[in-house]
């Protein structure tokens, strides 16, 4: 398969659904955790399909895209940590965080094979 767009990339379309998620995970979080917990862990979500986009469309250089790729990573374990805080806190039961925690996971892993064997084609 030829990338084209970064939506070719598997990377980013599971991100994406998995931004999805946390999103509609939060929306059930107390409302006094709006602009901390429930803001952060959907920004840091967000983040991680935003900069494998961004990186990908910058198309400068190799290195660029590997650095986006490891700001995704950065905030694919701050997602982690987050839903930590959301399950200890009570917020979330123990099924979504440990769907969530294992998807988190994979999907780490998965950016980190990205970072290391990514070869540019731009």
């Amino acid at each position: 398969m030829v990338i084209t767009s970064y939506k070719d990339l598997e990377v980013y379309r599971d991100s994406y659904q998995l931004f999805l998620q946390v999103h509609k995970m939060a929306q059930k979080y107390p409302d006094y955790e709006r602009y901390e917990i429930n803001a952060q862990i959907r920004r840091a979500a967000m983040s991680i399909p935003m900069n494998i986009a961004e990186g990908y469309g910058k198309k400068s250089s190799e290195l660029d895209f590997k650095r986006f790729l490891t700001m995704s990573l950065g905030s694919c374990n701050e997602v982690q940590v987050l839903l930590d805080m959301s399950k200890d806190l009570g917020y979330i039961t123990q099924t979504e965080y440990t769907e969530k925690t294992q998807k988190y996971d994979v999907l780490g892993r998965r950016l980190n094979t990205l970072i290391q064997k990514w070869k540019s084609n731009f």
